[in-house]
């Protein structure tokens, strides 16, 4: 049977990067993101069938629509991937930059979060890939809203999972968690650095090994660790 993925915030970065990965596996993929263009221009690039729809997921009701949409045209999907996401440096703490990133990050991210998960309780399976961040594990007084995010995403994700397990459901739940990538989000970020390429093959290698928890690239799992013993000040220190 030929398998489908939907890739949400597929026009760039990781997420472009891996909506090729996938197809040149052999998925059918669907591209979602505001960007039709960009989508548009991927989707003819692909070696498989694509779908392509555009999706503002700061419009979450809007967004749950166009999967249903999505997933119909598709015959069902197997497979969601949620990576769009915005992050801003906010030193003045405007509101308008922490508003867009909550909207974004977590109402969005919960929008399609469930509807993936009522999607394949219906059918039965299904793996859901939600997109985090090393950020998680500390704050950040540039772009608070945006670490804050984060760690939301991971923590939902591990009560999906919960759920899953609960419900012995045949749903596979995986927490994505780059350092650096090489994206508009890096922000002039050098430190150990990873193409999007390099991300994406290794998000696929831990969807096909079916990984609940997977750090990109794996040093980054160390930082995390460190992250974790140091003291606040510390941290506050070395990444704000």
């Amino acid at each position: 049977m030929t398998r489908t993925a939907v890739v949400v915030g597929a026009s760039s970065g990781i997420g472009r990067a891996l909506a090729r990965e996938l197809a040149e596996g052999g998925y059918e993929v669907g591209l979602a993101a505001r960007r039709l263009s960009e989508l548009e221009s991927l989707g003819d690039s692909l070696p498989t069938k694509s779908f392509v729809a555009r999706m503002d997921v700061s419009n979450p009701d809007e967004a749950r629509d166009r999967m249903d949409r999505l997933a119909d045209a598709m015959g069902g999907v197997d497979l969601v991937v949620l990576s769009a996401g915005v992050g801003f440096e906010n030193r003045e703490l405007a509101w308008d930059p922490e508003r867009d990133t909550v909207d974004v990050n977590a109402r969005g991210f919960v929008a399609l979060a469930t509807w993936a998960m009522g999607h394949f309780e219906s059918r039965g399976a299904g793996h859901l890939v939600g997109i985090s961040s090393v950020a998680e594990f500390f704050g950040n007084s540039v772009a608070p809203a945006y670490n804050a995010s984060k760690a939301f995403v991971s923590r939902y994700l591990d009560g999906l999972r919960a759920r899953a397990a609960a419900a012995d459901a045949d749903v596979t739940v995986t927490d994505v968690i780059p350092g650096f990538v090489d994206t508009e989000m890096a922000m002039g970020e050098t430190f150990w650095m990873a193409s999007p390429e390099t991300a994406a093959a290794q998000i696929h290698a831990a969807i096909r090994a079916g990984r609940s928890r997977v750090y990109v690239t794996r040093r980054w799992r160390l930082v995390a660790l460190l992250v974790r013993l140091l003291p606040e000040f510390v941290t506050r220190r070395a990444f704000d």
